[in-house]
């Protein structure tokens, strides 16, 4: 039958740990996320108050001033890429809080938008190294989920004394107007306002957009008027240049001025109401959006941060699931990989997770092996779970705690790299929206098989326990050493000067992996695109769904009584 059979998942918290151990749990993501709390409040302040009081002093409002008068009300901004060049240093001993730009999924009129908006509080809102690419990943987030875009732009162009990080190379600035165009060419609504400054690739920006608002101390010119005077010895202001009066009544490039950033703000509301409405509830149906019957805040003291310590992956699934329902898909094989479908937000979702601790080893009946490994049997589980997600038109979320995939003799003998190859091409082809969340370690090729950022999920998000790296420090300073240590890894030489140095560089080696594997690293780097405590996990995933939902017809969403799933599970012997 075309059921969808959710069952009751999880167990109360008194059932799985002691009160000691997980408080203990708890108060160590505790000090973690207050650490990710303060760090975030840091970015959002940009370059400080005085910045912010010089913007109010002008009468214009900062850039998350706008997003909230832009958002609505009552609702939260779920922020991507705040920590893009967090601690990095430029010339002169500046810095760009989160490159200069908000990126921001936001509900505005009842409808998921992508927001991005120039930071004016930080060098006026120019583009730093690395502000580019940050644009350009939220405008392909936007471009993949079919989210209106809406520019805020307040934007003094490139900052000058960094423009050879920023202005060449394939993702450079320029970039960005390709974005433009493809969002437009696929269909996705572009929303522009312009605040004040927009000058040369700023001032390109906007005018790809469907619909260019301007306030009356904005301007968008190819060149302001100070690199006028230097050119051409003609003096001017760069509202003379490309104010409102030129670019609504006589360029054409703007559709309409209006008198404050307030206004404004209105008016573009008012533009993303006349959209179609979101099509979330018609794919929710009677539905509603439930919280899990094991509340999803307990998850901060479930997850042990030491990576060595294992947990149930089923009851990190009947924390984000609604009323912990879920529908488990194969669960006779490839036990050490957990797959099937849950409501998150009243709208379906395929979930994929390791399994934790020991599990079956179905080549030595009775022998056990370590989970949160690629095993041939679960490599072929999820593969085959991926492609009828695929097919069904489910979104899935990946839930990454995985040290790799299985290696040696009898892996290579059962073709794992095979497996594996299917694996990837599975999810390198897959058209679904893909959700990633690295929960704690993301190994090797593990983490590319699984989703990792380089195979395109539209999001992927970390936690603040997450290890992201091709190997654990210890394990690769023995591989890099490894031609100075015997069988068991112990150092070869006799010579204690000689010792001693192989040891203090094995240490440095591991000290320095260690150090990369933090996950402010990734996100200062956009190797992953944001950091989320552990209980608003499920607030981010239930927003990212039902955004996979919101628009019609330009991907395939099957009902539940025609899915693909059905028959695996009979084929599987999961229906009888």
């Amino acid at each position: 039958m075309a059921h969808v059979p959710l069952t009751p998942i999880g167990s109360p918290r008194e059932q799985l740990a002691d009160d000691r151990t997980f408080l203990e749990h708890r108060a160590t993501l505790d000090e973690l996320e207050a650490s990710l709390r303060l760090r975030r409040a840091a970015v959002q302040a940009g370059w400080g108050e005085k910045y912010a009081e010089r913007v109010r002093a002008r009468g214009k409002l900062t850039a998350r001033e706008r997003l909230a008068k832009l958002m609505d009300p009552g609702t939260r901004a779920f922020e991507v890429g705040t920590f893009v060049n967090d601690g990095v240093i430029f010339g002169d001993g500046l810095r760009s809080p989160a490159a200069g730009v908000v990126t921001a999924f936001a509900r505005v009129e009842g409808r998921w938008c992508m927001v991005i908006a120039n930071d004016n509080t930080v060098a006026s809102g120019s583009w730093w190294p690395r502000t580019p690419e940050k644009i350009e990943r939220a405008q392909t987030m936007a471009l993949r989920l079919r989210l209106p875009t809406i520019y805020l732009v307040d934007c003094s162009g490139l900052f000058l004394p960094e423009q050879s990080k920023a202005f060449p190379g394939a993702t450079g600035a320029g970039h960005i107007f390709k974005k433009n165009a493809l969002l437009s060419a696929a269909g996705v609504p572009q929303l522009a306002g312009v605040f004040g400054d927009c000058i040369a690739g700023g001032g390109y920006m906007p005018i790809i957009s469907d619909r260019v608002y301007m306030t009356e101390q904005a301007y968008m010119v190819i060149a302001g008027a100070a690199l006028i005077k230097g050119a051409k010895s003609q003096k001017m202001t760069s509202l003379d240049i490309g104010g409102p009066e030129v670019h609504v009544h006589l360029s054409g490039c703007a559709d309409h001025r209006v008198p404050d950033d307030d206004t404004l703000l209105l008016c573009l509301r008012r533009e993303v109401a006349r959209l179609p409405s979101s099509a979330a509830p018609f794919y929710r149906g009677d539905a509603g959006d439930i919280e899990p019957a094991q509340p999803s805040h307990e998850l901060r003291g479930l997850l042990p941060r030491d990576h060595r310590e294992g947990y149930d992956a089923m009851q990190v699934l009947a924390r984000l699931c609604d009323q912990s329902l879920f529908w488990e898909l194969m669960p006779d094989a490839g036990e050490e990989m957990v797959c099937g479908v849950g409501r998150i937000g009243g709208l379906y979702a395929g979930f994929i997770i390791n399994r934790q601790g020991l599990v079956g080893d179905p080549e030595r009946p009775g022998a056990v092996r370590p989970g949160g490994t690629l095993y041939r049997a679960g490599i072929a589980k999820i593969s085959a779970f991926s492609r009828a997600c695929d097919s069904d038109g489910i979104p899935i979320v990946w839930l990454q705690d995985i040290s790799g995939f299985d290696i040696g003799l009898e892996a290579e003998r059962q073709g794992l790299l095979a497996y594996g190859s299917n694996l990837i091409y599975t999810n390198s082809t897959n058209t679904v929206p893909m959700f990633t969340v690295l929960l704690r370690k993301a190994s090797g090729a593990g983490y590319y098989a699984m989703a990792g950022l380089p195979y395109d999920p539209v999001v992927q998000l970390s936690t603040c326990i997450t290890r992201l790296s091709v190997m654990e420090g210890r394990t690769l300073a023995i591989a890099t050493y490894n031609t100075k240590l015997d069988d068991d890894f112990n150092i070869v030489s006799k010579d204690p000067a000689e010792r001693a140095k192989i040891e203090a560089d094995m240490l440095a080696v591991e000290k320095r992996i260690e150090a990369d594997m933090d996950p402010y690293v990734s996100a200062r780097q956009m190797d992953t695109d944001e950091i989320v405590e552990l209980g608003e996990l499920r607030d981010y995933l239930a927003a990212l769904v039902e955004m996979s939902y919101q628009n019609t017809g330009y991907r395939r969403i099957k009902n539940p009584r025609i899915w693909t799933m059905h028959d695996l599970a009979v084929l599987t012997g999961g229906i009888r």
